[in-house]
């Protein structure tokens, strides 16, 4: 039935479809004209809210270096060396003329300008004169010393150092016995000049490579007024090279070149030269390095060791320093002079070799204490030592001892806090022992003391002191027997007071006790005296 109805409805649809007209014209009628409009969108609503005010107090960490005296420990030489001029402190980084005269009809100048940033490129001029008359016949001296320093940096990450200057020094041989004996001044004068340059450059930066270097020459031309002349060339060729993080390789090459002209004698030619090839190992911690050091001593060879160690703790408040090092030494007229002016020209020149080996260590306490110390037992070849001549003992007589052996302590301390009080104390023990050629090591002290302070008094006044003190040394007397020298205690006091903003008045005053004493046989130091002055200082316009 429904199949039925189905089929009869779609033929009545059928047939009213087939009677619609389409001969007609399709016509679209519009009701009303379009508008297209976008909906309003819903506004967001902003609240500002200010934010709460903060009332805790903010913490800062400041992260302040100790102010400590760093003292840059080194291997203790066998280099006593005579006592200096004390003076009163200067200005740093300012120029300044510094005058004053003294009670032993001492003037006294010195003078420092500079040039320059400082930071790129500076120049120095530094010039100091003084001299002194004693209360003994010839017991006179005079020291002057005029340099030109400079350096510079250019666009390739180099910088260049160079000096020019000279010193001359000039006493006389006061320490003949017994004293009515009587010389011509021009027999007893000892002067001794020195013209010497330097030139050196490194890079700031490593290169690409991980290369570091900084060669370095230096030409000293001595001579005294006995006309004994003497030139002395050196030239240091050091290459790092970085590997890593934590190694570098070292390989240095080394020339030094002597020319010694006695007067009316045949010139002597001294010339070293060795390579220092050794592995760096370096971290925060650790340092240690270690390598060979072969030697050419004119016709000799030798390989020395070069082996150092240093080991702290990460605040660097305890560091262990160890080491077994050997190196060569130029025995040159111009080294033996600085070291005792009243010696004979020497005859021969024979290097001296040190090989030692130590172990000690350096570090700090609190903030304001500092400390270093080192054992160590050393063995020298060729050292030279200084006898009186069997005339009249004022003229000393250069020997040499071909092997010697020497226990030696060394030790360091310093206290520092701020620019209101310093010290600094030192002390060197040597124990020279099983000698091959000598009865004792004549003119080598076997103790020295000494210790530095400054303290700010008042504002703008400073008092400065220094103490020297040592052991006397082994000589001998005329008939062959073995002597010793009494110790020594000398202690000296320095004031400045800065008046105005350019201008202070200093004074030194040496030997404050009026202590007898003796660094060479013979020759008694000067008693109690003092220099006071003026200090003019200023800024250098660039």
């Amino acid at each position: 039935m429904k199949t039925f109805f189905g089929v009869c409805f779609l033929f009545f649809c059928a047939h009213i479809n087939a009677q619609i007209d389409t001969t007609k014209k399709r016509v679209v009628e519009v009701s009303s004209t379009f508008k297209p409009s976008l909906r309003e969108t819903a506004k967001i609503n902003m609240n500002a809210t200010p934010p709460a005010t903060d009332t805790t107090k903010p913490r800062l960490q400041y992260n302040l270096p100790d102010q400590n005296l760093l003292f840059a420990y080194q291997p203790g030489n066998l280099k006593p060396l005579a006592l200096g001029i004390d003076t009163g402190g200067r200005w740093d980084n300012n120029s300044y003329i510094k005058a004053g005269f003294g009670s032993q009809r001492t003037p006294f100048l010195q003078a420092g300008i500079s040039f320059g940033d400082g930071k790129t490129a500076g120049l120095n001029i530094y010039a100091k004169h003084v001299a002194s008359d004693g209360k003994k016949d010839f017991q006179d001296f005079s020291h002057t010393n005029v340099a030109l320093s400079g350096f510079f940096q250019t666009s390739k990450s180099l910088e260049w150092d160079a000096k020019l200057g000279m010193k001359s020094d000039q006493t006389y041989k006061y320490g003949f016995m017994p004293e009515s004996l009587s010389f011509d001044t021009d027999s007893l004068k000892q002067r001794f000049q020195t013209w010497y340059g330097r030139v050196s450059f490194h890079n700031l930066e490593p290169t690409s490579f991980g290369l570091s270097y900084a060669p370095e020459v230096k030409i000293d031309v001595f001579s005294d007024n006995h006309k004994n002349t003497e030139s002395n060339t050196y030239v240091n060729l050091p290459l790092e090279k970085t590997v890593g993080k934590t190694f570098a390789v070292d390989l240095g090459l080394t020339f030094d070149l002597t020319r010694y002209k006695p007067n009316g004698k045949t010139a002597i030619n001294n010339t070293a030269y060795y390579i220092s090839p050794a592995v760096l190992f370096r971290t925060p911690n650790i340092n240690v390095q270690a390598g060979v050091r072969p030697t050419w001593d004119n016709k000799s060879s030798k390989i020395y060791p070069n082996i150092m160690a240093e080991i702290g703790t990460p605040d660097k408040r305890f560091n262990l320093i160890a080491g077994w090092v050997g190196y060569l030494r130029k025995t040159t007229y111009e080294y033996l002079a600085s070291f005792n002016p009243w010696i004979w020209a020497p005859a021969t020149m024979k290097n001296t070799g040190i090989e030692e080996r130590y172990i000690g260590f350096k570090g700090s306490v609190g903030d304001h204490f500092s400390y270093s110390t080192k054992v160590g037992f050393n063995k020298l070849t060729n050292q030279p030592l200084f006898i009186n001549d069997s005339a009249d003992g004022k003229s000393f007589i250069v020997v040499n001892e071909s092997q010697m052996k020497v226990l030696h302590y060394g030790g360091e301390i310093g206290y520092n806090v701020q620019e209101k009080f310093s010290f600094k104390g030192g002390i060197s023990l040597n124990h020279y022992m099983n000698l091959k050629d000598n009865d004792k090591a004549w003119g080598l002290l076997p103790l020295e003391m000494n210790a530095a302070m400054r303290v700010q008094v008042l504002k703008d006044l400073y008092l400065t002191t220094d103490l020297f003190a040592w052991d006397g040394e082994q000589y001998r007397k005329k008939n062959g027997d073995n002597g010793k020298l009494k110790g020594a205690f000398d202690l000296n006091a320095g004031l400045d007071f800065k008046i105005t903003k350019n201008l202070k008045v200093w004074s030194q005053f040496n030997n404050i006790f009026n202590k007898q004493y003796q660094r060479w046989n013979q020759y008694p130091v000067y008693g109690f005296n003092f220099v006071a002055g003026v200090i003019f200082a200023f800024d250098q316009k660039n």
